[in-house]
């Protein structure tokens, strides 16, 4: 049994981390932090273990092995570094961390430490996604040429633990990018994970064109992410994500290869449509996606307590997170500059 610590009583340690891990045989939570210290307390009482007054106590507490890192963007690294030095395993939500200086001393200190670090890249374990790329591995649809990768849904003030127009996801020194560290990240992680390349340039445009704070002036992060990119294997394709989706979201992605078009999660009845070149179309029921409004079983903790109980790398490491890292940021710089950025350590 692993005694687990929740570090931020947030919406998604509410409704991912706390309730997969209780389901968890292997796993017993037995400590909570939040700023919000009546938050960490009346989750304390409802599931039992303890409430922390600081980060500092909840980690020097000897029956507490591995830590969910569930806060604002912008302490992820901090807090992931402390708990790694502290002697604890740490997963960490996405995105890793709000520079690649700070992802990449992240894996450093879980080397040093010699502890399991783990990013919450859940779109790889959506059975649909998994079902793909073992088609995609055993040539459904012949060599990958083009691609299109979406996520988009009408914004994270109606879903954050705090809602409203002052969430800390508009706030620039809190998240540090808008949709791109939201949704975007899930997709470059992705596509990267169903092709089996890497994102070797981009050509990015960032821009907030709707949300606006409680002051009424557009918020300082991006609410839409606009990236073209160039993979390893030489595919070429488009990576959107945004915040102004008002209807219904869109988490799709379309493979386009020289035998056929994969469609994934793009059909409402169909997870998965192959339409092949000699004009036969193959549909494949694994599963809808998840949405906000609709959440369903990440996988997340299950595949983390495994890694653990088997002493093993985790499959979603804070070292394979970073090829997908250096892909964001080589976008906000191609946004920022208005041209081309290559990413030589993803070649």
């Amino acid at each position: 049994m692993f005694g687990i610590g929740i570090i931020g009583c947030g919406k998604i340690a509410q409704v991912r981390h706390i309730p997969e891990y209780l389901e968890n045989p292997n796993a017993e939570i037995r400590g909570y932090f939040d700023l919000n210290l009546q938050r960490a307390q009346e989750l304390a009482e409802k599931f039992g273990g303890k409430a922390f007054a600081s980060v500092e106590e909840l980690l020097s507490d000897p029956s507490i092995d591995a830590v969910s890192v569930c806060v604002a963007n912008f302490a992820h690294a901090e807090m992931t570094i402390k708990a790694l030095e502290a002697g604890k395993h740490v997963l960490c939500e996405k995105p890793m961390a709000v520079t690649l200086a700070e992802c990449e001393a992240m894996v450093a200190a879980a080397k040093k430490a010699g502890k399991h670090l783990m990013i919450g890249h859940n779109q790889r374990l959506a059975k649909a996604h998994m079902v793909a790329k073992k088609m995609i591995e055993e040539g459904a649809i012949g060599r990958i040429l083009t691609f299109r990768t979406t996520f988009g849904h009408g914004g994270p003030e109606t879903w954050s633990i705090d809602p409203g127009k002052s969430v800390w996801f508009f706030d620039k020194k809190r998240a540090a990018m808008g949709a791109m560290a939201d949704l975007g990240i899930h997709k470059t992680d992705l596509i990267q994970f169903l092709t089996g390349q890497k994102v070797v340039r981009t050509t990015a445009r960032l821009t907030t064109l709707d949300k606006r704070d409680a002051g009424g002036n557009l918020i300082g992060v991006d609410d839409n992410a606009f990236c073209i990119y160039e993979l390893s294997g030489g595919a070429y394709g488009t990576m959107t994500a945004s915040w102004t989706y008002y209807a219904a979201e869109d988490n799709s992605t379309i493979l386009y290869g020289t035998k056929g078009t994969m469609r994934i999660y793009d059909d409402p009845a169909h997870s998965i449509v192959v339409n092949k070149s000699s004009g036969e179309t193959e549909y494949y029921d694994v599963e809808q996606i998840q949405t906000n409004d609709n959440q369903t079983k990440s996988g997340i903790i299950d595949l983390w307590m495994e890694a653990l109980v088997q002493d093993k790398e985790p499959e979603i490491s804070g070292e394979s997170a970073l090829s997908a890292m250096r892909a964001v940021f080589a976008s906000l710089v191609s946004s920022e500059k208005g041209c081309t950025v290559e990413i030589p350590e993803n070649m």
